[in-house]
């Protein structure tokens, strides 16, 4: 209800001012026709119509008092000034002053406040002079008192308008942070997706060709095993397409109902990598995985991490080490870190290896978020080492022992 009355306030701002201003034209408009009527004349010999006209220039201006506080005060206030060099004793209209006051202590600065404070109360001073030689102390005092407070009323409602002006707008900004920040998430989370779908379909697609590869090669002397390798072309199809439903599955809505549950599936980790290293085998490129060390249990994300970084590297050594290459993924489990190293005896740096290219760069990234670091280059002596280095938290280490 307050929340409409407010809006429709901002949306009539004239209405407004007419009905807070309907009370005081009313009242001085009785105190002055009171006077007239009985008694024929008014204080300093104003008639009806010139009360009136007085009143009128000294209340029409306050209808503006909200846009243009300074002027209005600067009107009435000589207005005022010139009522009393003329010798008219002041009338109710003239507490308009007071309200012009009010809005320039309200609406402006601390400067113009004071200054029309202090015009306001000068004038008080000239009205009580004007009005009997002999003022009572008294009076001026309360009346002077009763200014000071309408005047501290203003500077009061100057200074809550700025402090909800403040809230309001640290509110906006907190809004837009908190879009900014679901805006970099939402990034931060299809670049995650990019890289996965970039691994899952580098590697499969590597091996896919390979397979189609061999396949056309023997598909007229040896039948048998050009089956094979379009069962594993097969395969590996439904295996790629099997993880990209995964990870893509997370962008699908429930609203339309179609959350799949292959969405909720397990990422692969440590448990995974013989499958893998089983796959490429099958593809061509003969793969010795080696372990050193006491094994430790690592989280999730980091088992995620080495995984992603193994399929990377065997694919990169599927497509670039040549025919005859193989290749060893070595994991070395120290006391702080977990040391993984996977070797190829191909081309080496005769290969067209791309250093700016995604694969090394989503390595990166991924052990940087453990805080770990990629090593990747070619050999001296021919072949390409991938060497990636993550550190081993303490729970892994408390399990491990």
């Amino acid at each position: 209800m307050f929340g409409s009355l407010r809006a429709w306030s901002r949306r009539h701002p004239g209405v407004v001012d007419a009905l807070w201003l309907a009370p005081f034209v009313l009242a001085c408009l009785g105190t002055v026709a009171m006077p007239l009527l009985e008694q024929g004349s008014y204080q300093g010999g104003l008639t009806l119509w010139g009360h009136l006209a007085l009143g009128t220039v000294l209340v029409v201006p306050l209808f503006w008092r909200r846009s243009r506080p300074l002027t209005v005060f600067a009107v009435v206030s000589s207005v005022s000034f010139c009522q009393w060099a003329a010798g008219v004793e002041p009338t109710p209209f003239n507490v308009a002053v007071i309200i012009a006051m009010y809005a320039v202590a309200s609406l402006c600065s601390a400067r113009w406040a004071i200054a029309a404070g202090l015009v306001t109360e000068l004038g008080l001073a000239l009205s009580f002079g004007q009005i009997t030689r002999d003022p009572d102390p008294a009076s001026f005092a309360s009346a002077s008192v009763f200014v000071v407070a309408v005047w501290i009323t203003g500077i009061y409602a100057n200074t809550r308008r700025r402090y909800l002006e403040g809230l309001e707008e640290r509110a906006e900004r907190a809004e837009r942070d908190r879009d900014q920040r679901a805006q970099l998430a939402a990034a931060a989370e299809r670049a995650r997706i990019a890289r996965e779908l970039h691994d899952v379909v580098a590697h499969n697609v590597s091996v896919m060709i390979v397979q189609a590869d061999g396949a056309g090669y023997a598909i007229d002397g040896a039948p048998e095993e050009a089956r094979r390798a379009m069962q594993a072309i097969s395969a590996t199809g439904r295996q790629a397409l099997a993880e990209m439903r995964r990870m893509v599955g997370v962008l699908r809505t429930e609203a339309d109902g179609a959350v799949a549950v292959d969405g909720y599936a397990p990422q692969p980790g440590l448990a995974q990598l013989d499958e893998l290293v089983t796959q490429v085998r099958s593809s061509g490129l003969p793969v010795d995985l080696r372990v050193v060390g006491a094994p430790q249990e690592l989280p999730e994300g980091e088992q995620l991490t080495v995984y992603r970084i193994v399929q990377e590297a065997l694919t990169n050594s599927l497509k670039h080490g040549g025919p005859g290459a193989g290749a060893v993924v070595e994991m070395e489990y120290g006391v702080r870190e977990l040391v993984l190293r996977v070797t190829d005896d191909g081309r080496g740096a005769a290969a067209p290896w791309r250093p700016g290219g995604h694969g090394l760069v989503g390595m990166r990234e991924r052990t940087a978020l453990f805080g770990g670091s990629v090593e990747a280059g070619p050999q001296p002596g021919g072949g390409f080492r991938v060497v990636a280095r993550l550190p081993v938290s303490e729970s892994g280490r408390s399990r491990a022992a």
